[in-house]
């Protein structure tokens, strides 16, 4: 008996628990959905929803119905990420726009589409064309008039090895004195006129493809003393050789730091086919830029030297002065060839020059060889400058740098042993 009292009293006790838990849960369950729900706005009529019946809830948009007359809602709240670009949007001025009606997803969500009004803007992660255009290669195309030809090699010095390797890749616009043009490259390292590499000859074209590779073993120390002349012939059905044009590429510190391989062009030049005078000649360009009151003299090279060489070691530079009625006002020089009756310079020197100055002003280029002890002679010199302190082509040089303002003028000039004053 006490026990069948003791089970009615734990069913009793169990039944009242179960319905409190029943009880509570219902209360929670309507609080939590109170939270969830958008309260609705007083004045606004109801909002129609569309939703798929399948399984996965994938739900893209909701339509809003409300008349032009509505009035914007007094209570504020923060529209949710998936329904902004609809209904009533709040602007930066506290005012109210109405947004489009149409179903569809948030601006952020839609695929880019071009648009008039949006001009030349993009969104953010797409690509912009404009930014992976590589500026347009004109050595290919700009060829300037009279050009003999163009030359494309590359020069990679290797230090461990004292190697100088030199690749001859292709010429453009060769100027053949026939119809059909058969060109090949000697290469000369200067000072050595009697060695050379020579590439393949190439049959009927003026825009040949070399990509042919040569080796010059050369140490380090006269690396940077010697010149890579090229030369480029044209071979005749007799096979006889006709020079096209040369490039001189002076082997600067510069141009062999890092030990890496440089891709280089040039224009061809013509060989001056007029015998050397008596000391020799030099090669320079004049050019005056009156906005910058510079005088720019480039030493480019000689030819036909005569030299001492019996004084020990050869060298030869250029010095070049500036002269005011007869003074001297500044001098520069480049830096010393070695063992060359033909070095090759290619320096560039200015000078403050105002433009009042340059009718008693004068250049005087003056070809020196050092001896020993610190000590140089005079290999020869010429002066450029006005009337009143030049004649011939000396003249003809200053006037022509200062008919063509901004442009360098390039003159061969002979050497002479006149005393400087």
């Amino acid at each position: 008996m006490a026990e069948q009292l003791a089970l009615v009293i734990g069913g009793i006790a169990g039944g009242l628990l179960l319905l409190l838990l029943v009880g509570l849960s219902c209360c929670l369950w309507r609080r939590l959905c109170a939270i969830l729900a958008y309260e609705e706005l007083p004045g606004t009529p109801a909002m129609a929803t569309t939703a798929t019946s399948s399984g996965q809830g994938d739900k893209l948009c909701q339509m809003h119905t409300r008349t032009p007359s509505s009035s914007p809602p007094g209570v504020p709240f923060v529209v949710p990420p998936s329904l902004r670009g609809r209904d009533w949007m709040p602007l930066h001025s506290g005012e109210w726009a109405q947004a489009p009606r149409d179903p569809c997803l948030a601006p952020e969500l839609l695929p880019h589409a071009p648009s008039s009004n949006l001009g030349d803007t993009c969104v953010v992660g797409a690509i912009n064309p404009e930014l992976y255009k590589f500026s347009e290669d004109k050595s290919e195309t700009d060829f300037p008039a009279g050009c003999l030809g163009r030359l494309w090699f590359s020069v990679e010095y290797q230090q461990e090895a004292e190697r100088l390797l030199v690749g001859l890749i292709k010429a453009r616009q060769l100027q053949a004195p026939s119809e059909t043009c058969s060109p090949l490259v000697k290469l000369h390292l200067l000072p050595d006129e009697r060695r050379f590499l020579q590439s393949k000859t190439k049959r009927k074209t003026s825009n040949p493809q070399f990509d042919e590779h040569f080796v010059f073993q050369v140490s380090s120390k006269s690396v940077t003393q010697r010149v890579l002349r090229l030369s480029v012939y044209h071979v005749d059905r007799q096979r006889k050789h006709q020079l096209l044009g040369q490039v001189l590429f002076p082997l600067k510190h510069e141009t062999l730091a890092g030990d890496c391989r440089r891709i280089i062009w040039r224009d061809l030049e013509a060989e001056s086919l007029e015998p050397p005078s008596e000391f020799g000649d030099l090669q320079f360009c004049l050019g005056y830029n009156d906005y910058l009151s510079r005088l720019t003299v480039v030493v480019l090279r000689a030819k036909g030297l005569r030299l001492q060489e019996d004084r020990g070691i050869v060298s030869v530079f250029v010095r070049v002065s500036l002269m005011n009625h007869n003074k001297f006002v500044k001098c520069k020089k480049t830096s010393a060839v070695l063992g060359s009756i033909n070095p090759v310079y290619n320096e560039t020197f200015s000078f403050k020059t105002d433009a009042t100055e340059l009718d008693t002003a004068s250049l005087s280029l003056t070809v020196m060889q050092n001896l020993e002890g610190d000590k140089s002679q005079q290999l020869g010199r010429v002066v450029v400058g006005p009337y009143m302190y030049t004649r011939g082509r000396e003249l003809e040089h200053w006037d022509q740098m200062l008919s063509r303002p901004k442009e360098l003028v390039k003159r061969w000039h002979a050497l002479s042993r006149t005393s400087e004053p």
